[in-house]
């Protein structure tokens, strides 16, 4: 998949009116999951996106490995598209979901065992990818 795929594909499922609005989204989950998780598990789950995509995981990040939670994760995304904290976490689920199919299964594996299940609410990152995966009749999940 080449960036216009990914993008195209992100902008179709959020139903996002342009391509500035899809990169802002794009940036945004990615940027922020790639300062939380160290910088070789950023890399390899990276690998399989395109160039232009795997820099916001990777690249433009200043510190990887940091420790936050859901909360914080969702509170930085939002601030980095500009919008609503409820829509940023949808947004983000949209993204890791297109990432999943992407990428290998034990890169994305790591990716879930380094997010903590107990009490800090990682898995609502993947609530779209646990559900079987984006679909046209999906309806859209508010937090």
């Amino acid at each position: 998949m080449n960036f216009d795929e990914f993008t195209g594909t992100v902008q179709h499922r959020l139903e996002l009116p342009g391509t500035g609005e899809t990169v802002r989204v794009i940036r945004a989950t990615l940027m922020t999951l790639g300062e939380r998780i160290p910088e070789g598990n950023a890399e390899d789950l990276a690998a399989s996106l395109p160039m232009e995509i795997k820099w916001y995981l990777t690249g433009a990040v200043d510190e990887h490995g940091q420790r936050f939670n859901w909360q914080e994760f969702v509170a930085r995304v939002a601030e980095r598209e500009n919008a609503d904290p409820v829509d940023a976490a949808y947004h983000a689920r949209i993204v890791i979901d297109l990432v999943y199919e992407q990428a290998p299964g034990s890169d994305f594996q790591q990716l879930r065992d380094m997010l903590p299940e107990d009490g800090g609410d990682w898995g609502l990152l993947f609530e779209i990818v646990d559900a079987g995966g984006w679909s046209e009749k999906a309806s859209r999940n508010e937090d």
